[in-house]
């Protein structure tokens, strides 16, 4: 269901705001949605080995080989797996977008893990002053 004309612009000035705030939550959010769509390729090729691991299981049975039947069932789970798993990033995909300060020459980004907490932390903080008047 499309969005009304009126839902779209509040939808470019939140993410303009969001932009302005906090840039670097915000490429980091982009990112994520851009990687979020090699997907589609994930689960195309994982349907494909999933149907081939289903005419090897069906074969096995035709022919009455076990050692067959249980191949094509693996297979068909690698397929199943393939399908389901989400796109990883590669490591240098982040360092190419300029938009993205963390990822500067000054090798800033490597760190995730304390990015994350110290945004949660400023989101605690935010909470608080909030809660305190």
């Amino acid at each position: 269901m499309p969005l009304s004309e009126h839902e779209q612009q509040l939808l470019a000035q939140l993410e303009k705001q969001l932009h302005d705030d906090d840039p670097r939550f915000a490429s980091t959010m982009h990112t994520e949605a851009v990687r979020g769509r090699g997907s589609m390729r994930n689960v195309v090729l994982g349907v494909v080995i999933a149907v081939v691991g289903l005419g090897v299981l069906l074969a096995g049975v035709a022919l009455q080989l076990i050692i067959v039947g249980v191949l094509g069932f693996i297979v068909m789970a690698a397929g199943a797996y393939v399908a389901t798993v989400r796109g990883r990033a590669t490591p240098g995909k982040g360092a190419a977008n300029p938009g993205n300060p963390g990822n500067g020459p000054s090798g800033r980004g490597s760190s995730g893990p304390r990015k994350s907490s110290t945004f949660l932390q400023n989101l605690e903080e935010k909470w608080d002053k909030r809660n305190q008047g």
